[in-house]
């Protein structure tokens, strides 16, 4: 389907590409991976025709239709929703040469147009579109806002929404999950399974990369080789090509023991709750992919203060939010060694109880009662923008202590990578991910007895969030954390707690539950893997069936009614009589008639068959 053949790229001086050749099939879903700067986002632009190459080097059908996810969407008055439906330009095109041809009387034209836009699922196309805004976390309100109502995030969201709204043979992702967070991911992943044609994604996130696709293509050294798997797979078999090297396989060993006797004191007191042998198993996967990352520039620990207090910080009876409350009545303690992931829908109050923990904002009620010795290491992207532009990152350092010689500062950005004059130069120049990562360091220096991460692995590539990971093993205080990298998360917490409906209590359950809980609302898993409905009491129960098979009721006599006026429009249209001239406007109107009826007849039919479902699930 799309094939490079001996490619040769060179930007900026810069060769990315030399003698590069290989191949994507039709419905192959590839994820791009390889250091920042090696040309992913490159690989894209030369697909679409950005970048000026020799013809001979890329061949794929005129005829491939190519979706691309781009990063910029400009404010305008134009409506959230219409502008996901632009995505399907093709009807678009159709609904306009349907309005033409009604102008200009061409009814045989016009039986014709109508019926492409029933088979191109025109009557169906609002509905899809709104699902699509559902399943990224818009709400119904969202729907008629305009593109200027929304920040930059959201409306790549929408953006986001627009290509998966676009039929193609070939989907571009680059970093679909920047602007998302888990509920949005676990939706995602779970909409690309069943996308029909192939895909192209670039992806920091290796569990999304696990879901999404079978082949990984890694560039490296101006190359690009294909491995069939996802990327746990690739990583495997990366580090295994890297112990062929004598000076690797020693420095891999070291890694493997290193994680090994983490394990085993791990295991030693994990107690044997779903969330808890989730972690166990999230840690053997560590164990296995650990080699992989021995080249990594990065190499970090968050040590901890001499000093503890027990609890370090509780909120008692406590009413958080600004004007208005966002989360009530709340009670909660962090002790020395809790290790918590905030899980919840976005704008449910997850980065407001982080900023109410932390006592960047005040209480409406209630009491918050930090310990003595209590010592925060906070991580959002507030804190990553208000860093001093003007200044080094040496010198953010340096202003902790400066007791320290410089030889000592240097070596411990080195960590970070910030290495040679990297480490005197003005940050106003970082990218995002050097500037999260001073953030980090700054963080590290001053020994936190607890961490409050409210999404740490935004802007960082593979190799910084296996650093931070391995950090975050090691790291003795307490930690509580909002990621939508699942893979953290399951790597670094032992207890999720769940955000949603103004309230926040503990979730019965490890990641695996969490995206049950997501993607089939009604249900979730218990620990001896049995199945029941969520949060619902019998009498609830009782009246969930009986509503559900009141709908499925109703929908079966709406679908006879479409069907019996379908079946009558159909005869009318058998009549010869009808295309006669001066009938012209009755054929004009049986004509909209049988295409609006089929397409209203394949919503009911749909919703039927989902109501259905929902009810077998519950039984």
């Amino acid at each position: 389907m799309l094939s490079f053949n001996n490619l040769e790229l060179v930007l900026g001086g810069k060769t990315l590409f030399d003698d590069v050749s290989f191949m994507i099939h039709h419905h192959q879903k590839v994820g791009l991976v390889g250091a920042n700067g090696t040309g992913k986002t490159s690989l894209f632009k030369i697909i679409k025709g950005e970048l000026e190459i020799d013809q001979s080097c890329i061949n794929f059908p005129s005829s491939l239709r190519i979706s691309y996810l781009a990063q910029e969407v400009p404010s305008s008055d134009e409506v959230a929703l219409d502008y996901v439906l632009s995505g399907d330009f093709r009807l678009l095109e159709i609904q306009e040469e349907i309005s033409k041809a009604e102008n200009d009387e061409k009814f045989e034209l016009l039986g014709e147009l109508y019926e492409n836009y029933s088979s191109l699922g025109g009557y169906t196309a609002q509905s899809k579109a709104e699902k699509l805004m559902s399943g990224l976390g818009f709400k119904q309100e969202d729907f008629g806002k305009s593109l200027k109502d929304f920040s930059g995030g959201w409306r790549v969201r929408l953006n986001l929404a627009k290509t998966l709204m676009q039929p193609s043979d070939l989907m571009l992702l680059d970093e679909p999950t920047n602007h998302l967070d888990l509920d949005a991911i676990l939706w995602l992943s779970d909409w690309i399974k069943s996308f029909p044609g192939a895909l192209l994604l670039i992806s920091h996130d290796r569990e999304f990369l696990d879901d999404c696709v079978s082949s990984i293509a890694h560039l490296h050294r101006q190359s690009i080789e294909l491995y069939t798997g996802n990327y746990s797979q690739f990583e495997i078999i990366r580090a295994e090509r890297m112990a062929e090297v004598e000076s690797n396989f020693i420095k891999q060993q070291k890694e493997v023991a290193h994680m090994q006797s983490f394990i085993n004191r791990f295991k030693a007191k994990a107690t044997k709750a779903r969330q808890a042998q989730s972690r166990v198993k999230a840690l053997e996967k560590m164990e296995l992919i650990a080699p992989a990352h021995i080249d990594s520039p990065f190499s970090f620990t968050i040590p901890e203060t001499e000093k503890i207090s027990n609890p370090l910080v509780s909120l008692n009876t406590s009413n958080l939010g600004y004007e208005e409350v966002i989360l009530s009545n709340i009670n909660l303690s962090i002790s020395p060694g809790d290790r918590i992931g905030l899980l919840g829908p976005n704008g449910a109050g997850k980065s407001t109880l982080i900023k109410s923990l932390v006592g960047s904002i005040p209480l409406i009620d209630g009491e918050r009662l930090a310990g003595n010795n209590f010592k925060v290491g906070y991580f959002s992207q507030h804190q990553v923008d208000d860093l001093d532009l003007s200044i080094s990152a040496f010198s953010h350092i340096y202003k902790l202590d400066e007791t320290k010689a410089e030889k000592q500062i240097r070596t411990y950005l080195g960590g970070f990578n910030f290495k040679g004059d990297k480490v005197k130069e003005p940050i106003d120049l970082f990218s995002g991910g050097e500037k999260a990562r001073l953030a980090f360091a700054i963080i590290a220096y001053q020994k936190p007895n607890i961490l409050l991460m409210d999404e740490p692995t935004n802007h960082l590539d593979m190799d910084m969030r296996h650093a931070l990971t391995m950090a975050l093993q090691s790291f003795k205080g307490a930690i509580l954390l909002i990621s939508h990298d699942r893979h953290l998360l399951s790597s670094s917490v032992d207890t999720f707690y769940l955000v949603d409906n103004k309230t926040v209590d503990v979730f019965d359950g490890d990641l695996d539950d969490y995206k049950d809980y997501i993607l089939k609302p009604n249900i979730v898993k218990t620990d001896n893997k049995k199945v029941k409905v969520k949060d619902i009491a019998k009498t609830d129960m009782t009246l969930l069936i009986k509503n559900l098979k009141s709908s499925i009721s109703s929908l079966e006599k709406r679908i006879s009614r479409l069907n019996g006026k379908l079946e009558d429009t159909n005869i009318k249209l058998a009549d010869p009589d009808i295309y006669d001239a001066d009938r012209r406007d009755d054929m004009q109107d049986l004509v909209r008639n049988q295409s609006e009826l089929s397409g209203e007849l394949e919503v009911a039919e749909k919703e039927w068959l989902e109501k259905i479902t929902e009810l077998e699930a519950i039984k």
